[in-house]
């Protein structure tokens, strides 16, 4: 056991994931591996997604597969790979390695076979300051692996990696698995620089490109490999990525179906618990793979079940900050389209990934294919939009409009927004009036109002920081028909809030529309069920009229 060639590092992670209560079967993928080396010849993967979305589980399930130094049957035998059952599986699902054009002799075959050369690039020596130092760890500890693990044949670890290990092929026809987690975290390291990246990638090439000791390679990471190889380094790699490959979608995400089985356990689990169903939907939910299915951020699911709390989990170097890091360059041109998605509304985009990688982001589709590579924006291939995709991300772009001042018009109406819910439940339907004067008087092309998305979305605005309080839901099937805008408070003493806007109408219609659609029924429990708030229900009208350039508003308690 070295500690890139047959580390147990990898098995032991995994074998431990396996372990865990909420963990998700995706071990088949396995088999889509094998039969992609196997039938279709395609020894060089590369997968990427944005961070958290389980990238480096996967990795260590397909070292600790393919890996001889630990014993795999412990972990295996109970998952998806090794099952020829359709009926019965524990996660609903009737997938088996047969339909990938393999049986399970032949993944049994696989399992347990190889020498597995597992590195994380994002390892770096203790107080390493330059390129050297990082990568002469990682080729002086390879060598020194190789030479333990083949002492009759590595006598002389003054040559190249590349060519010991071609000696150990020619005297033993051995082939080698490498599996190479977080690749492109050397482009993301201050003390590297791009001299260094490219002789980065002159060593990868040198490692890897059509060598004879290779059974295959498996590679992940953040950003398209377009970035750093523009020219023949390391293209012999197919890559899969989130937007725009089919193949792979469904490992790297929770679907549908997984939460469900996850919610059960938490239910049958946890002594009291506090997450319903639709928070998960609510929080965690909103990415898309390239076939248009709905996926989840793992670790957020994984994180708030295990705490019974609904929270942000991402990390950063701030709550906003990274939002703010990619549009900074270009804040005109982006503010406008942060107001429509901060309220729901999708915005056209024509994402390339590979743009996200330039080295300045300067046009809209740049910013966007940046934002939606590292997951704060999701892209629905069907649409050609992209969309804020849940409230974990929600929250920070929320806060991101009430703290840069260099928003401009966004940023003076996102902090009139506590005035402005403070009104309402005061039924100070003069200063909500005010409010709303004073945003039209700014000079935003989106108070045009040529439609009620644009109302809805201003809307949306000067009432931003009442998701501090509230759980505030759009076009939500309520009573009779689909209401504008419903603000579900978190407490259950709070008051809630039913809003309904017209343009060249009157606020009294849409208060009107509010009573005789029934709306209310939405915050009554079921019959013989206690209601499920104490508080007061406000139906909000609001109303801009084009011809006075005025709006209205009122407020009635239901």
């Amino acid at each position: 056991m070295g500690m890139f060639l047959d580390s147990i590092v990898p098995s032991e992670r995994y074998k431990d994931i396996v372990r865990t209560r909420f963990f998700v079967d995706k071990s088949l993928m396995i088999a889509e591996l094998i039969s992609a080396v196997s039938i279709d010849g395609q020894k060089y993967v590369c997968i990427t997604r944005p961070r958290r979305f389980g990238k480096s589980v996967m990795a260590d399930m397909v070292a600790a597969f393919f890996g001889r130094t630990a014993d795999g049957a412990p972990i295996f035998e109970g998952l998806n790979i090794l099952s020829d059952r359709k009926e019965g599986r524990t996660d609903g699902d009737t997938s088996t390695p047969a339909q990938f054009g393999i049986d399970k002799e032949q993944v049994r075959e696989c399992m347990n076979r190889y020498p597995v050369v597992y590195i994380d690039f994002s390892e770096i020596p203790e107080r390493c300051s330059c390129f050297d130092e990082y990568i002469t760890r990682i080729l002086e500890g390879l060598k020194e692996d190789l030479s333990s693990a083949y002492p009759e044949i590595v006598s002389d670890t003054s040559k190249a990696v590349w060519d010991i290990m071609t000696e150990i092929f020619q005297k033993t026809r051995q082939r080698f698995v490498f599996v190479f987690d977080e690749w492109d975290a050397a482009f993301h390291m201050p003390f590297i620089s791009e001299g260094d990246r490219q002789e980065f990638l002159r060593l990868l090439k040198a490692l890897l490109k059509d060598k004879a000791y290779i059974e295959f390679a498996y590679m992940t990471g953040v950003l398209p490999i377009a970035k750093y190889s523009s020219g023949s380094e390391i293209n012999m790699f197919k890559e899969y990525s989130m937007a725009a490959s089919e193949l792979y979608g469904e490992y790297f995400g929770f679907l549908e179906k997984e939460v469900d089985r996850l919610f059960e356990i938490y239910i049958q689990t946890t002594r009291i618990p506090k997450i319903s169903r639709d928070d998960l939907r609510f929080w965690y939910d909103g990415y898309y793979t390239a076939v248009g299915e709905r996926l989840y951020n793992p670790r957020s699911v994984v994180c708030a079940l295990t705490d019974n709390q609904l929270k942000s989990y991402w990390t950063g170097s701030g709550p906003y900050e990274e939002c703010y890091y990619y549009i900074k360059n270009n804040v005109k041109d982006i503010r406008d389209d942060l107001v429509l998605m901060v309220s729901g509304e999708g915005v056209k985009a024509r994402i390339q990934e590979y743009a996200a990688t330039a080295a300045r982001l300067d046009t809209k589709d740049q910013i966007y294919s940046a934002m939606v590579v590292y997951g704060l924006l999701t892209y629905e291939d069907g649409s050609g939009r992209v969309f804020i995709p849940n409230k974990e991300l929600m929250d920070r772009f929320d806060e991101l409009l009430l703290s840069k001042e260099s928003l401009g018009y966004v940023y003076s109406l996102a902090r009139q927004s506590e005035k402005m819910l403070a009104a309402t439940l005061a039924g100070d339907t003069k200063t909500m009036a005010q409010i709303l004067e004073f945003a039209h008087d700014t000079e935003s092309p989106i108070l045009s109002y040529n439609h009620e998305t644009e109302l809805s979305a201003l809307v949306n605005l000067v009432y931003l920081s009442a998701r501090d309080e509230y759980r505030v839901e759009r076009e939500d099937k309520a009573g009779k028909g689909y209401v504008d805008f419903i603000f579900y408070p978190q407490h259950r003493r709070g008051d809630a809030l039913i809003l309904e806007l017209k343009v060249d109408g009157k606020p009294e219609e849409a208060i009107r529309q509010i009573r005789d659609k029934r709306y209310v029924l939405r915050f009554q429990g079921k019959l013989g069920e206690k209601p499920k708030f104490e508080g007061r229900v406000l139906a909000v009208g609001i109303s801009y009229d084009r011809r006075t350039k005025k709006h209205s508003c009122r407020v009635e308690e239901l």
